[in-house]
């Protein structure tokens, strides 16, 4: 469960505006203020099976959108290639240690905007 709950946010962060209005306070009450299917139901008053419903309509249209956009994988592989270049320089022996501050300093600020 707890996989699907960091998958969904992940997935929601990046592609929850192109959900209906609706979809959106289900997913959010759901998943970021952890209330149940009933809960929600009484809350905003529909059914718990429209609840559901609404939610699974949420979900699989996320997981459609990074299957074709793929924002999310390529943010995961852009901030591994990220660490990977800041091991390397705090690794390396060719380097002295103001420059790693300032290259390390560099990839910190390139990696807000990826």
């Amino acid at each position: 469960m707890l996989d699907r709950t960091i998958e969904i946010s992940l997935l929601f962060d990046y592609y929850g505006e192109l959900l209906t209005d609706k979809q959106k306070e289900i997913v959010e009450l759901y998943y970021y203020q952890d209330l149940s299917l009933g809960e929600i139901a009484g809350n905003i008053k529909i059914s718990r099976q429209g609840v559901y419903d609404h939610l699974h309509r949420a979900e699989e249209a996320l997981k459609s959108y990074e299957n074709k956009l793929k924002l999310a994988e390529k943010n995961k592989k852009d901030s591994q290639k990220i660490d990977k270049l800041s091991r390397a320089i705090k690794d390396s022996k060719d380097i002295n240690n103001e420059t790693k501050k300032n290259l390390l300093k560099r990839l910190q600020e390139i990696n807000k905007y990826i």
